[in-house]
Protein backbone atom coordinates (compact mmCIF):
# COMPACT_ATOMS: atom_id res chain seq x y z
CA UNK A 1 0.00 0.00 0.00
CA UNK A 2 1.62 3.37 -1.05
CA UNK A 3 0.70 6.67 0.31
CA UNK A 4 -0.65 8.84 -2.45
CA UNK A 5 0.22 12.74 -2.08
CA UNK A 6 -2.24 14.60 -1.65
CA UNK A 7 -2.73 18.84 -1.05
CA UNK A 8 -5.71 21.32 -1.19
CA UNK A 9 -4.77 22.88 -4.11
CA UNK A 10 -5.38 19.18 -6.03
CA UNK A 11 -8.54 19.50 -4.56
CA UNK A 12 -9.53 22.56 -5.26
CA UNK A 13 -8.94 22.20 -8.97
CA UNK A 14 -10.48 18.57 -8.99
CA UNK A 15 -13.39 20.45 -7.77
CA UNK A 16 -13.45 22.91 -10.15
CA UNK A 17 -12.80 21.07 -13.07
CA UNK A 18 -15.87 18.24 -11.91
CA UNK A 19 -19.51 17.57 -13.62
CA UNK A 20 -21.08 18.54 -10.09
CA UNK A 21 -19.74 21.98 -10.05
CA UNK A 22 -19.73 22.58 -13.39
CA UNK A 23 -23.80 21.08 -12.52
CA UNK A 24 -23.92 24.41 -10.04
CA UNK A 25 -22.59 26.57 -12.56
CA UNK A 26 -25.12 25.84 -14.47
CA UNK A 27 -27.79 26.39 -11.60
CA UNK A 28 -26.33 30.17 -12.42
CA UNK A 29 -26.78 30.40 -15.74
CA UNK A 30 -29.70 29.15 -16.10
CA UNK A 31 -31.31 31.66 -12.79
CA UNK A 32 -30.51 34.23 -15.03
CA UNK A 33 -31.66 32.80 -18.63
CA UNK A 34 -35.40 33.77 -17.57
CA UNK A 35 -35.51 37.73 -18.58
CA UNK A 36 -38.07 36.79 -21.00
CA UNK A 37 -40.94 36.46 -18.40
CA UNK A 38 -40.37 40.06 -17.18
CA UNK A 39 -41.77 41.00 -20.27
CA UNK A 40 -44.94 41.74 -18.03
CA UNK A 41 -43.25 44.17 -16.05
CA UNK A 42 -41.15 46.21 -18.33
CA UNK A 43 -43.54 46.39 -21.01
CA UNK A 44 -45.90 48.78 -19.87
CA UNK A 45 -42.94 51.16 -19.54
CA UNK A 46 -41.73 50.24 -23.54
CA UNK A 47 -45.97 50.82 -24.44
CA UNK A 48 -45.96 54.76 -22.81
CA UNK A 49 -42.73 55.69 -23.51
CA UNK A 50 -42.62 55.15 -27.31
CA UNK A 51 -46.17 55.36 -27.43
CA UNK A 52 -47.38 51.46 -29.20
CA UNK A 53 -50.83 50.46 -29.14
CA UNK A 54 -51.30 46.96 -28.02
CA UNK A 55 -51.06 45.39 -31.70
CA UNK A 56 -48.13 46.80 -31.82
CA UNK A 57 -46.54 45.67 -28.09
CA UNK A 58 -47.82 42.05 -28.71
CA UNK A 59 -45.83 42.24 -32.01
CA UNK A 60 -42.58 43.22 -29.73
CA UNK A 61 -43.40 40.38 -27.81
CA UNK A 62 -43.68 37.98 -30.60
CA UNK A 63 -40.14 38.64 -31.58
CA UNK A 64 -39.30 38.14 -28.21
CA UNK A 65 -41.00 34.64 -27.86
CA UNK A 66 -39.17 34.26 -31.32
CA UNK A 67 -36.08 34.59 -30.60
CA UNK A 68 -36.28 32.97 -26.95
CA UNK A 69 -37.48 30.04 -28.74
CA UNK A 70 -35.04 30.12 -32.00
CA UNK A 71 -32.73 28.34 -30.68
CA UNK A 72 -31.44 26.00 -34.36
CA UNK A 73 -28.47 28.15 -34.62
CA UNK A 74 -27.34 27.90 -31.09
CA UNK A 75 -27.82 24.40 -31.54
CA UNK A 76 -25.69 24.02 -34.83
CA UNK A 77 -23.07 26.29 -32.94
CA UNK A 78 -22.87 24.29 -30.60
CA UNK A 79 -22.26 21.19 -33.03
CA UNK A 80 -19.20 22.52 -34.31
CA UNK A 81 -17.62 25.04 -31.61
CA UNK A 82 -16.80 24.13 -28.02
CA UNK A 83 -19.14 25.36 -25.03
CA UNK A 84 -17.46 28.52 -23.96
CA UNK A 85 -17.88 29.67 -27.73
CA UNK A 86 -21.59 29.40 -27.16
CA UNK A 87 -21.52 30.79 -23.68
CA UNK A 88 -19.70 33.62 -25.01
CA UNK A 89 -21.76 34.57 -28.20
CA UNK A 90 -24.58 34.24 -26.27
CA UNK A 91 -23.27 36.96 -23.16
CA UNK A 92 -22.87 39.18 -26.23
CA UNK A 93 -26.51 39.22 -27.79
CA UNK A 94 -27.88 39.25 -24.40
CA UNK A 95 -26.35 42.76 -23.36
CA UNK A 96 -26.24 44.41 -26.78
CA UNK A 97 -30.29 43.60 -27.15
CA UNK A 98 -31.24 44.87 -23.51
CA UNK A 99 -28.51 47.38 -23.57
CA UNK A 100 -30.06 49.26 -26.73
CA UNK A 101 -34.00 48.66 -25.21
CA UNK A 102 -32.67 50.17 -22.12
CA UNK A 103 -31.52 53.05 -23.83
CA UNK A 104 -34.57 53.50 -26.05
CA UNK A 105 -37.07 54.04 -22.85
CA UNK A 106 -35.12 56.20 -21.35
CA UNK A 107 -34.56 58.39 -24.20
CA UNK A 108 -30.89 57.87 -23.93
CA UNK A 109 -30.93 57.59 -28.08
CA UNK A 110 -33.81 58.62 -30.58
CA UNK A 111 -36.70 56.53 -30.67
CA UNK A 112 -35.98 53.30 -32.66
CA UNK A 113 -38.36 52.50 -35.34
CA UNK A 114 -40.80 49.60 -34.46
CA UNK A 115 -38.54 47.48 -36.36
CA UNK A 116 -35.33 48.00 -34.79
CA UNK A 117 -37.11 46.95 -31.22
CA UNK A 118 -37.95 44.22 -32.74
CA UNK A 119 -34.76 43.48 -33.32
CA UNK A 120 -33.35 44.59 -30.36
CA UNK A 121 -35.70 42.07 -28.45
CA UNK A 122 -35.37 39.41 -30.58
CA UNK A 123 -31.14 39.61 -29.99
CA UNK A 124 -31.71 39.60 -26.59
CA UNK A 125 -34.47 37.01 -25.91
CA UNK A 126 -32.12 34.51 -28.44
CA UNK A 127 -29.08 34.51 -26.07
CA UNK A 128 -30.95 32.45 -23.75
CA UNK A 129 -30.97 29.51 -26.58
CA UNK A 130 -26.96 29.85 -25.61
CA UNK A 131 -27.15 29.94 -22.44
CA UNK A 132 -29.54 26.58 -22.67
CA UNK A 133 -27.14 25.32 -25.22
CA UNK A 134 -24.21 25.62 -22.97
CA UNK A 135 -25.39 24.44 -19.92
CA UNK A 136 -28.86 22.43 -20.68
CA UNK A 137 -27.34 19.74 -23.07
CA UNK A 138 -23.88 19.55 -21.42
CA UNK A 139 -25.24 18.78 -18.15
CA UNK A 140 -28.23 16.25 -19.70
CA UNK A 141 -25.12 14.71 -21.62
CA UNK A 142 -22.58 14.53 -17.85
CA UNK A 143 -26.11 13.18 -15.95
CA UNK A 144 -28.10 11.06 -18.99
CA UNK A 145 -29.60 8.22 -16.17
CA UNK A 146 -31.26 11.34 -14.52
CA UNK A 147 -32.16 13.83 -17.26
CA UNK A 148 -35.81 14.02 -15.96
CA UNK A 149 -34.77 15.18 -12.89
CA UNK A 150 -31.93 17.40 -13.85
CA UNK A 151 -33.85 19.06 -16.76
CA UNK A 152 -36.38 19.60 -14.08
CA UNK A 153 -33.76 21.70 -11.74
CA UNK A 154 -32.33 23.80 -14.39
CA UNK A 155 -35.46 25.40 -16.41
CA UNK A 156 -36.96 25.29 -12.76
CA UNK A 157 -33.84 27.85 -12.08
CA UNK A 158 -34.92 29.59 -15.18
CA UNK A 159 -38.38 29.46 -14.50
CA UNK A 160 -37.38 31.27 -10.50
CA UNK A 161 -35.14 34.20 -12.89
CA UNK A 162 -38.14 36.24 -12.93
CA UNK A 163 -38.84 36.54 -9.42
CA UNK A 164 -34.95 36.21 -8.77
CA UNK A 165 -34.34 39.33 -10.96
CA UNK A 166 -37.50 41.07 -9.37
CA UNK A 167 -35.70 40.85 -5.52
CA UNK A 168 -32.08 42.04 -6.98
CA UNK A 169 -33.70 44.75 -9.20
CA UNK A 170 -35.75 45.65 -6.20
CA UNK A 171 -33.03 45.71 -3.94
CA UNK A 172 -30.49 47.70 -6.22
CA UNK A 173 -32.65 50.36 -8.55
CA UNK A 174 -35.97 50.39 -6.06
CA UNK A 175 -39.45 50.41 -7.76
CA UNK A 176 -37.87 51.33 -11.38
CA UNK A 177 -39.27 49.06 -14.36
CA UNK A 178 -37.21 50.72 -16.84
CA UNK A 179 -33.77 50.11 -14.39
CA UNK A 180 -35.21 46.40 -14.71
CA UNK A 181 -34.14 46.36 -18.25
CA UNK A 182 -30.57 47.63 -17.33
CA UNK A 183 -30.08 44.88 -14.57
CA UNK A 184 -30.94 41.58 -17.58
CA UNK A 185 -28.94 43.44 -20.02
CA UNK A 186 -25.68 43.24 -17.74
CA UNK A 187 -26.52 40.42 -15.28
CA UNK A 188 -26.49 37.48 -17.03
CA UNK A 189 -24.17 38.08 -19.48
CA UNK A 190 -21.91 38.25 -16.26
CA UNK A 191 -22.76 35.18 -15.40
CA UNK A 192 -21.82 33.44 -18.52
CA UNK A 193 -18.61 35.04 -18.67
CA UNK A 194 -17.73 34.23 -15.63
CA UNK A 195 -18.26 30.61 -15.55
CA UNK A 196 -17.51 29.98 -19.76
CA UNK A 197 -14.71 27.60 -19.11
CA UNK A 198 -16.59 25.54 -15.86
CA UNK A 199 -19.19 24.05 -18.01
CA UNK A 200 -18.19 21.17 -20.53
CA UNK A 201 -18.90 17.82 -21.45
CA UNK A 202 -16.68 15.12 -18.85
CA UNK A 203 -16.81 11.64 -18.94
CA UNK A 204 -19.23 9.97 -16.87
CA UNK A 205 -18.10 7.76 -13.84
CA UNK A 206 -20.62 6.02 -11.66
CA UNK A 207 -20.45 6.99 -7.98
CA UNK A 208 -21.24 5.09 -4.90
CA UNK A 209 -23.75 7.69 -3.63
CA UNK A 210 -27.11 7.68 -5.25
CA UNK A 211 -27.25 10.22 -8.04
CA UNK A 212 -31.15 10.75 -7.29
CA UNK A 213 -30.47 11.39 -3.97
CA UNK A 214 -27.76 14.25 -4.58
CA UNK A 215 -30.27 15.83 -7.09
CA UNK A 216 -33.23 16.10 -4.52
CA UNK A 217 -30.93 17.91 -2.49
CA UNK A 218 -30.27 19.91 -5.09
CA UNK A 219 -34.19 20.03 -5.03
CA UNK A 220 -34.60 21.07 -1.12
CA UNK A 221 -32.52 23.59 -1.64
CA UNK A 222 -34.08 25.20 -4.70
CA UNK A 223 -37.67 24.55 -3.21
CA UNK A 224 -36.35 26.98 0.21
CA UNK A 225 -35.42 29.29 -2.19
CA UNK A 226 -38.89 29.37 -4.17
CA UNK A 227 -40.78 29.57 -1.04
CA UNK A 228 -38.65 32.23 0.40
CA UNK A 229 -39.15 34.13 -1.97
CA UNK A 230 -42.36 33.67 -2.33
CA UNK A 231 -42.84 34.89 0.95
CA UNK A 232 -41.49 38.18 0.38
CA UNK A 233 -43.49 38.43 -2.92
CA UNK A 234 -46.08 38.64 -1.06
CA UNK A 235 -45.05 40.46 2.21
CA UNK A 236 -43.94 43.06 0.18
CA UNK A 237 -47.37 43.79 -1.54
CA UNK A 238 -48.87 44.49 1.72
CA UNK A 239 -46.01 45.50 4.24
CA UNK A 240 -43.70 49.03 2.66
CA UNK A 241 -39.99 48.00 2.45
CA UNK A 242 -37.07 49.87 3.36
CA UNK A 243 -34.03 49.94 0.93
CA UNK A 244 -32.33 48.20 3.82
CA UNK A 245 -34.95 45.47 3.99
CA UNK A 246 -35.16 45.09 0.28
CA UNK A 247 -31.20 44.46 0.15
CA UNK A 248 -31.28 42.01 2.80
CA UNK A 249 -34.08 39.78 1.13
CA UNK A 250 -31.87 39.98 -2.10
CA UNK A 251 -28.96 39.16 -0.25
CA UNK A 252 -30.77 35.91 1.51
CA UNK A 253 -31.67 34.81 -2.12
CA UNK A 254 -28.13 35.17 -3.41
CA UNK A 255 -26.95 33.27 -0.77
CA UNK A 256 -29.55 30.29 -1.10
CA UNK A 257 -28.43 30.60 -4.81
CA UNK A 258 -24.62 29.71 -3.25
CA UNK A 259 -25.73 26.68 -1.17
CA UNK A 260 -25.71 24.21 -4.29
CA UNK A 261 -22.10 24.99 -4.12
CA UNK A 262 -21.32 23.23 -1.19
CA UNK A 263 -23.32 20.03 -2.14
CA UNK A 264 -21.15 20.12 -5.48
CA UNK A 265 -17.89 20.34 -3.36
CA UNK A 266 -19.15 17.50 -1.25
CA UNK A 267 -19.75 15.30 -3.88
CA UNK A 268 -16.44 16.01 -5.77
CA UNK A 269 -14.19 15.34 -2.65
CA UNK A 270 -15.66 11.92 -2.48
CA UNK A 271 -14.93 11.55 -5.92
CA UNK A 272 -11.42 12.88 -5.14
CA UNK A 273 -11.10 10.61 -2.53
CA UNK A 274 -11.77 7.24 -4.41
CA UNK A 275 -9.75 8.27 -6.71
CA UNK A 276 -7.05 8.51 -4.24
CA UNK A 277 -8.00 4.86 -2.39
CA UNK A 278 -7.64 3.23 -6.07
CA UNK A 279 -4.14 4.95 -6.66
CA UNK A 280 -2.82 3.24 -3.27
CA UNK A 281 -4.51 -0.23 -4.35
CA UNK A 282 -1.06 -2.32 -5.68
CA UNK A 283 -1.49 -4.35 -7.75
CA UNK A 284 -3.60 -3.09 -9.63
CA UNK A 285 -7.09 -5.50 -10.08
CA UNK A 286 -7.20 -7.72 -13.33
CA UNK A 287 -10.52 -6.84 -14.97
CA UNK A 288 -11.57 -8.05 -18.42
CA UNK A 289 -13.63 -5.53 -20.49
CA UNK A 290 -15.86 -6.23 -22.82
CA UNK A 291 -16.73 -3.27 -25.17
CA UNK A 292 -20.12 -3.69 -26.33
CA UNK A 293 -20.44 -5.65 -29.03
CA UNK A 294 -22.46 -4.02 -32.51
CA UNK A 295 -24.61 -7.11 -33.48
CA UNK A 296 -26.19 -5.49 -36.47
CA UNK A 297 -23.80 -6.04 -39.68
CA UNK A 298 -22.95 -2.96 -41.89
CA UNK A 299 -23.97 -2.95 -45.26
CA UNK A 300 -21.16 -2.11 -48.19
CA UNK A 301 -23.78 -0.21 -49.94
CA UNK A 302 -24.85 3.26 -49.08
CA UNK A 303 -29.10 3.06 -49.45
CA UNK A 304 -30.09 6.11 -50.59
CA UNK A 305 -30.95 9.42 -48.95
CA UNK A 306 -34.79 9.48 -49.34
CA UNK A 307 -34.50 5.03 -48.14
CA UNK A 308 -32.16 5.96 -45.00
CA UNK A 309 -34.02 9.38 -43.57
CA UNK A 310 -37.31 7.87 -44.16
CA UNK A 311 -37.45 3.71 -44.47
CA UNK A 312 -34.23 2.94 -42.22
CA UNK A 313 -35.34 4.92 -39.39
CA UNK A 314 -33.40 4.07 -36.06
CA UNK A 315 -35.46 2.26 -33.34
CA UNK A 316 -37.28 5.14 -30.77
CA UNK A 317 -34.31 5.81 -27.92
CA UNK A 318 -31.46 5.32 -30.23
CA UNK A 319 -29.64 8.27 -32.06
CA UNK A 320 -31.44 9.74 -35.02
CA UNK A 321 -29.79 11.87 -37.56
CA UNK A 322 -31.39 15.72 -37.61
CA UNK A 323 -33.59 14.82 -40.79
CA UNK A 324 -35.24 11.90 -39.25
CA UNK A 325 -35.90 13.40 -36.13
CA UNK A 326 -37.74 16.34 -37.40
CA UNK A 327 -39.65 14.46 -40.53
CA UNK A 328 -40.71 11.55 -38.09
CA UNK A 329 -44.11 11.42 -37.19
CA UNK A 330 -43.65 11.53 -33.71
CA UNK A 331 -42.16 15.16 -34.18
CA UNK A 332 -45.08 16.02 -36.09
CA UNK A 333 -46.96 15.55 -33.32
CA UNK A 334 -45.31 16.89 -30.41
CA UNK A 335 -44.85 19.92 -32.89
CA UNK A 336 -48.53 20.24 -32.92
CA UNK A 337 -49.04 20.09 -29.24
CA UNK A 338 -46.02 22.54 -28.24
CA UNK A 339 -47.64 25.07 -30.51
CA UNK A 340 -50.96 24.81 -29.22
CA UNK A 341 -49.90 24.49 -25.35
CA UNK A 342 -46.71 26.81 -25.74
CA UNK A 343 -48.01 28.86 -27.92
CA UNK A 344 -51.10 30.01 -25.84
CA UNK A 345 -49.19 30.06 -22.48
CA UNK A 346 -46.63 32.54 -23.84
CA UNK A 347 -49.78 34.78 -24.96
CA UNK A 348 -50.90 34.99 -21.18
CA UNK A 349 -47.96 35.34 -20.04
CA UNK A 350 -46.88 38.55 -22.16
CA UNK A 351 -50.19 39.77 -21.93
CA UNK A 352 -50.15 39.50 -18.25
CA UNK A 353 -49.44 43.45 -17.41
CA UNK A 354 -52.19 44.29 -19.54
CA UNK A 355 -54.47 41.66 -18.42
CA UNK A 356 -54.41 43.04 -14.63
CA UNK A 357 -54.41 46.77 -15.89
CA UNK A 358 -57.83 45.86 -17.69
CA UNK A 359 -59.28 44.84 -14.50
CA UNK A 360 -58.28 47.60 -12.92
CA UNK A 361 -55.06 46.70 -10.78
CA UNK A 362 -52.33 48.88 -9.55
CA UNK A 363 -48.91 48.20 -10.95
CA UNK A 364 -47.52 47.19 -7.75
CA UNK A 365 -50.33 43.78 -7.68
CA UNK A 366 -49.58 43.35 -11.60
CA UNK A 367 -45.74 42.93 -10.45
CA UNK A 368 -47.34 40.09 -7.75
CA UNK A 369 -49.13 38.49 -10.39
CA UNK A 370 -45.49 38.43 -12.54
CA UNK A 371 -44.21 36.75 -9.52
CA UNK A 372 -46.22 34.62 -8.37
CA UNK A 373 -46.54 33.25 -12.26
CA UNK A 374 -42.31 32.90 -12.37
CA UNK A 375 -42.62 31.33 -8.95
CA UNK A 376 -45.25 28.47 -10.46
CA UNK A 377 -43.30 28.37 -13.42
CA UNK A 378 -40.77 27.36 -10.87
CA UNK A 379 -42.78 24.13 -9.13
CA UNK A 380 -44.46 23.48 -12.66
CA UNK A 381 -41.01 22.92 -14.12
CA UNK A 382 -39.77 21.21 -10.36
CA UNK A 383 -42.64 18.50 -10.71
CA UNK A 384 -42.56 17.75 -14.29
CA UNK A 385 -39.08 16.53 -14.04
CA UNK A 386 -38.84 14.90 -10.50
CA UNK A 387 -42.77 13.77 -10.50
CA UNK A 388 -42.79 12.07 -14.58
CA UNK A 389 -39.10 11.01 -13.28
CA UNK A 390 -40.63 9.07 -10.53
CA UNK A 391 -43.26 7.69 -11.94
CA UNK A 392 -41.51 6.79 -15.28
CA UNK A 393 -38.99 5.23 -13.26
CA UNK A 394 -41.56 3.07 -10.92
CA UNK A 395 -44.66 2.34 -12.67
CA UNK A 396 -43.41 3.26 -16.52
CA UNK A 397 -45.92 5.95 -16.40
CA UNK A 398 -45.11 7.75 -19.83
CA UNK A 399 -43.97 11.72 -20.33
CA UNK A 400 -46.26 12.20 -23.00
CA UNK A 401 -49.27 11.35 -20.84
CA UNK A 402 -48.07 13.36 -18.31
CA UNK A 403 -47.82 16.62 -21.50
CA UNK A 404 -51.35 15.88 -21.91
CA UNK A 405 -52.60 16.27 -18.45
CA UNK A 406 -50.88 19.61 -18.49
CA UNK A 407 -52.17 21.00 -21.21
CA UNK A 408 -55.71 20.54 -20.20
CA UNK A 409 -54.98 21.84 -16.84
CA UNK A 410 -53.89 25.09 -18.37
CA UNK A 411 -57.39 25.71 -20.01
CA UNK A 412 -58.19 26.02 -16.78
CA UNK A 413 -56.42 29.11 -15.95
CA UNK A 414 -56.99 30.58 -19.71
CA UNK A 415 -61.20 30.48 -19.00
CA UNK A 416 -60.07 32.25 -15.33
CA UNK A 417 -58.81 34.91 -17.31
CA UNK A 418 -62.04 34.86 -19.88
CA UNK A 419 -64.34 34.82 -17.26
CA UNK A 420 -62.56 36.77 -14.05
CA UNK A 421 -64.36 37.42 -10.69
CA UNK A 422 -62.19 38.58 -7.50
CA UNK A 423 -58.88 37.12 -7.33
CA UNK A 424 -59.25 34.46 -10.19
CA UNK A 425 -55.78 36.81 -11.59
CA UNK A 426 -54.16 35.46 -8.69
CA UNK A 427 -55.22 31.89 -9.63
CA UNK A 428 -54.55 31.78 -13.12
CA UNK A 429 -51.61 33.18 -12.93
CA UNK A 430 -50.57 30.23 -9.90
CA UNK A 431 -52.37 27.73 -12.57
CA UNK A 432 -50.71 29.48 -15.97
CA UNK A 433 -47.00 29.55 -14.69
CA UNK A 434 -47.35 25.79 -12.95
CA UNK A 435 -48.51 24.62 -16.66
CA UNK A 436 -45.76 26.56 -18.40
CA UNK A 437 -43.20 25.39 -16.79
CA UNK A 438 -43.99 22.04 -16.65
CA UNK A 439 -44.45 22.00 -20.61
CA UNK A 440 -40.70 22.32 -21.30
CA UNK A 441 -38.88 19.99 -19.06
CA UNK A 442 -41.30 17.35 -20.48
CA UNK A 443 -40.57 18.44 -23.82
CA UNK A 444 -37.10 18.30 -23.74
CA UNK A 445 -37.01 15.18 -22.17
CA UNK A 446 -39.30 13.70 -24.46
CA UNK A 447 -37.17 14.86 -27.36
CA UNK A 448 -33.85 13.37 -25.89
CA UNK A 449 -35.73 9.90 -24.93
CA UNK A 450 -37.21 9.45 -28.63
CA UNK A 451 -34.35 10.69 -30.67
CA UNK A 452 -31.46 10.09 -28.64
CA UNK A 453 -28.31 12.44 -27.26
CA UNK A 454 -25.72 12.81 -30.27
CA UNK A 455 -27.86 15.59 -31.84
CA UNK A 456 -29.87 17.20 -29.06
CA UNK A 457 -28.30 20.30 -28.82
CA UNK A 458 -30.08 20.90 -32.39
CA UNK A 459 -32.85 18.81 -31.85
CA UNK A 460 -34.67 19.93 -28.47
CA UNK A 461 -33.77 23.54 -29.73
CA UNK A 462 -35.88 23.06 -33.22
CA UNK A 463 -38.46 21.15 -31.02
CA UNK A 464 -39.51 24.28 -29.34
CA UNK A 465 -39.89 26.11 -32.71
CA UNK A 466 -43.16 25.54 -32.30
CA UNK A 467 -43.52 28.02 -29.66
CA UNK A 468 -43.06 31.39 -31.39
CA UNK A 469 -45.35 30.25 -34.61
CA UNK A 470 -47.89 29.97 -31.87
CA UNK A 471 -47.46 33.22 -29.99
CA UNK A 472 -46.87 35.23 -33.06
CA UNK A 473 -50.67 33.69 -34.44
CA UNK A 474 -52.09 33.43 -30.98
CA UNK A 475 -50.45 36.78 -29.83
CA UNK A 476 -50.22 39.01 -32.76
CA UNK A 477 -52.76 37.95 -35.32
CA UNK A 478 -55.66 37.39 -32.55
CA UNK A 479 -55.46 38.76 -29.46
CA UNK A 480 -53.82 41.84 -29.71
CA UNK A 481 -56.31 42.65 -32.79
CA UNK A 482 -59.39 41.59 -30.23
CA UNK A 483 -57.95 43.93 -27.71
CA UNK A 484 -57.86 47.08 -29.73
CA UNK A 485 -61.02 46.06 -31.02
CA UNK A 486 -62.78 46.24 -27.59
CA UNK A 487 -60.37 49.84 -26.87
CA UNK A 488 -61.67 51.19 -29.92
CA UNK A 489 -65.15 50.45 -29.06
CA UNK A 490 -64.34 51.87 -25.46
CA UNK A 491 -63.06 54.79 -26.89
CA UNK A 492 -66.54 55.15 -29.83
CA UNK A 493 -68.68 55.04 -26.80
CA UNK A 494 -67.13 58.17 -25.41
CA UNK A 495 -67.00 60.01 -28.91
CA UNK A 496 -63.23 59.72 -29.37
CA UNK A 497 -61.28 58.58 -32.30
CA UNK A 498 -57.75 56.79 -32.22
CA UNK A 499 -56.16 59.66 -33.28
CA UNK A 500 -57.56 61.31 -29.97
CA UNK A 501 -55.09 58.75 -27.33
CA UNK A 502 -51.36 58.19 -27.85
CA UNK A 503 -51.80 55.05 -25.83
CA UNK A 504 -54.58 52.49 -26.68
CA UNK A 505 -56.02 51.30 -23.06
CA UNK A 506 -58.88 49.09 -22.43
CA UNK A 507 -60.56 48.54 -19.01
CA UNK A 508 -63.11 45.89 -18.45
CA UNK A 509 -63.44 42.21 -18.38
CA UNK A 510 -64.61 42.00 -22.20
CA UNK A 511 -61.03 43.10 -23.06
CA UNK A 512 -59.71 39.80 -23.10
CA UNK A 513 -62.55 37.63 -22.98
CA UNK A 514 -62.78 36.36 -27.00
CA UNK A 515 -59.49 36.04 -26.78
CA UNK A 516 -58.88 33.73 -24.32
CA UNK A 517 -61.69 31.37 -25.33
CA UNK A 518 -60.37 30.96 -27.98
CA UNK A 519 -56.96 30.34 -26.63
CA UNK A 520 -58.37 27.59 -23.98
CA UNK A 521 -59.86 26.17 -26.89
CA UNK A 522 -56.61 25.63 -28.98
CA UNK A 523 -54.97 24.33 -25.32
CA UNK A 524 -57.79 21.81 -25.28
CA UNK A 525 -56.90 20.63 -29.23
CA UNK A 526 -53.13 20.42 -28.41
CA UNK A 527 -54.13 17.86 -25.11
CA UNK A 528 -56.14 16.16 -27.43
CA UNK A 529 -54.00 15.51 -30.47
CA UNK A 530 -51.01 14.33 -27.65
CA UNK A 531 -53.00 11.71 -27.03
CA UNK A 532 -51.61 10.08 -30.65
CA UNK A 533 -48.16 10.66 -29.18
CA UNK A 534 -49.18 8.66 -26.05
CA UNK A 535 -50.51 6.09 -27.77
CA UNK A 536 -47.61 5.94 -30.35
CA UNK A 537 -45.15 5.61 -27.66
CA UNK A 538 -46.97 3.47 -25.57
CA UNK A 539 -44.56 0.16 -25.55
CA UNK A 540 -41.44 2.49 -25.67
CA UNK A 541 -42.19 3.93 -22.37
CA UNK A 542 -42.78 0.20 -21.10
CA UNK A 543 -39.43 -0.85 -21.47
CA UNK A 544 -36.04 0.15 -19.75
CA UNK A 545 -35.05 3.25 -21.47
CA UNK A 546 -32.41 3.82 -19.71
CA UNK A 547 -30.36 0.33 -20.11
CA UNK A 548 -28.09 2.05 -22.68
CA UNK A 549 -27.09 4.53 -20.65
CA UNK A 550 -26.08 2.16 -17.74
CA UNK A 551 -24.06 -0.10 -19.97
CA UNK A 552 -22.06 2.70 -21.26
CA UNK A 553 -21.24 4.28 -17.61
CA UNK A 554 -20.50 0.92 -16.55
CA UNK A 555 -17.63 0.60 -19.02
CA UNK A 556 -16.17 4.11 -18.70
CA UNK A 557 -16.19 3.16 -14.82
CA UNK A 558 -14.35 0.42 -15.17
CA UNK A 559 -11.81 2.01 -17.74
CA UNK A 560 -11.02 4.73 -15.40
CA UNK A 561 -10.15 2.39 -12.60
CA UNK A 562 -8.09 0.70 -14.22
CA UNK A 563 -6.15 3.58 -16.16
CA UNK A 564 -6.00 5.35 -12.28
CA UNK A 565 -4.21 1.99 -11.02
CA UNK A 566 -2.00 0.77 -14.44
CA UNK A 567 -0.87 4.92 -14.12
CA UNK A 568 0.11 4.64 -10.34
Amino acid sequence: MVEAKVSPMSLALHVVRGRWFSLFASFLIMAGAGATYLFGVYSKEIKASLGYDQTTLNLLGFFKDLGANFGVLSGLIAEVTPTWFVLLVGSAMNFTGYFMIWLAVTGRIATPKVWHMCAYICIGANSQNFANTGALVTSVRNFPESRGSMIGLLKGFTGLSGAILTQLYLAVYGNDSKALILLIAWLPAALSVLFVYTIRELKVVRQTTDELNIFYQFLSVSILLALFIMAMTILQKFVPFSPAAYAGSATVVCAALFLPLLIAIREESKTWRDQIQIQTITPPPQITIQNPVNEEEKSTAKASWFTHTFLNKPERGEDYTILQALLSTDMIVLFVATFCGLGTSLTAVDNLGQIGESLGYPQKTINTFVSLLSIWNYFGRIFAGFVSESLLTKYKFPRTLMMTLVLLLSCTGLLLIAFPFPGSVYAASVIIGFSFGAQLPLLFAIISELFGLKYYSTLFNCGQLASPLGSYVLNVKVTGPLYDREALRELGKKGLSRSATKELICIGARCYRSAFVILASVTFFGAVSSLILVARTREFYKGDIYKKFRAETETTTTTTQLDVSTNH
